[in-house]
């Protein structure tokens, strides 16, 4: 699959692009176990033009994660092609445009899967954004507003038109959020419209190497993005690759390689940050790793690792579990 002149190989995985989660640290740890792509989290258009020094830092990227691109979002026109701008001098591979984020902040706002209904306006700006820089741009979107109106089919083939290199979407419309099920049937139909000719990528509830394969060969997408399935499992990306080339399922690591990948992270957050914002900015992690599904009587020790307050209790709690629980 190529975007552009960007080759990612046969059915690339790609780490899909979240808030409070796709850092630089995480973004690094999840190249480091196959993903042939990442994405920044969402960068805020109109905090980009007002130089918001917060905002400014999602910009920073590393030679070591490349290929990666910048996600931005809004819902002006000169705003977004400003902010396309600004993020391409900080040397992304690709600017993508983040036409799917279903929260009322950013929907309720009209930008992000906001724009699903306003359809010329979306495309004003996708025109504008691909003008504006000379590095790849692509879109990430859902099949619609609501279950009345999922237009994905027809959109793609009106974002191609606006000039994009590839096209990833969700599975499910903006009023479902991330509830039920992803619907991959009309991600499906984009892809097999003899009137597309880019990229189109899958996301939505990829939790397992397997379902990745079979997804691949089920709808035919050029590629598959890892969102949520990835948070507190960055090695999920080792494990689809592993199956994707030999069709057989890695042999898992003990308990305590998976452990110590944690305790990368929080190192990570926490150098990235300090203490107590690393640790809080790490919960996620902690809270979502299936690492201690099915652990019998586990309760009280999730909520002391989700209470903890410095790496030194944190670590202790996480290596008392192989022991406490007999999972060495």
């Amino acid at each position: 699959m190529k975007i552009g002149s960007i080759d990612l190989g046969e059915r690339p995985v790609l780490l899909a692009p979240m808030e409070d989660v796709t850092d630089i640290s995480f973004r690094l740890m999840c190249k480091k176990f196959g993903a042939d792509m990442v994405y920044t989290e969402f960068v805020s258009s109109d905090a980009l033009i007002r130089h918001v020094n917060k905002t400014q830092q999602k910009l920073i990227v590393s030679e070591e994660e490349r290929p990666v691109a910048i996600q931005i979002y809004g819902k002006e026109v000169g705003a977004m092609a400003e902010a396309a701008r600004i993020s391409e001098a900080a040397k992304p591979d690709i600017i993508d445009i983040n036409f799917g984020c279903p929260v009322k902040r950013v929907a309720g706002k009209g930008a992000g899967a906001g724009m699903l209904k306003n359809i010329p306006l979306m495309l004003e700006i996708t025109k504008a954004v691909v003008d504006a820089v000379h590095i790849p741009v692509t879109v990430k979107t859902r099949l619609g507003w609501d279950v009345h109106s999922q237009i994905i089919v027809e959109l793609a083939e009106q974002l191609q038109d606006c000039g994009i290199a590839a096209l990833s979407i969700h599975g499910r419309t903006r009023s479902q959020m991330y509830t039920g099920e992803a619907d991959w049937t009309l991600i499906g139909e984009v892809k097999n419209n003899p009137r597309i000719h880019i990229p189109i990528i899958g996301n939505g509830d990829i939790t397992s190497a397997e379902m990745c394969k079979d997804y691949f060969d089920k709808f035919g997408v050029d590629g598959i993005m890892v969102g949520r399935g990835s948070i507190g499992r960055p090695w999920i990306f080792r494990e689809i690759k592993h199956f994707l080339q030999t069709g057989n399922p890695l042999p898992p690591e003990s308990f305590d390689w998976y452990i110590n990948i944690l305790k990368q992270q929080v190192l990570n957050s926490v150098s990235k940050l300090d203490e107590r914002r690393g640790i809080l900015h790490i919960r996620r992690h902690l809270a979502a790793t299936p690492l201690f599904k099915g652990i019998p009587d586990f309760k009280q020790t999730r909520i002391a690792l989700l209470r903890a307050e410095t790496v030194e209790t944190l670590f202790e709690l996480l290596d008392e579990i192989p022991v406490k629980y007999n999972l060495r």
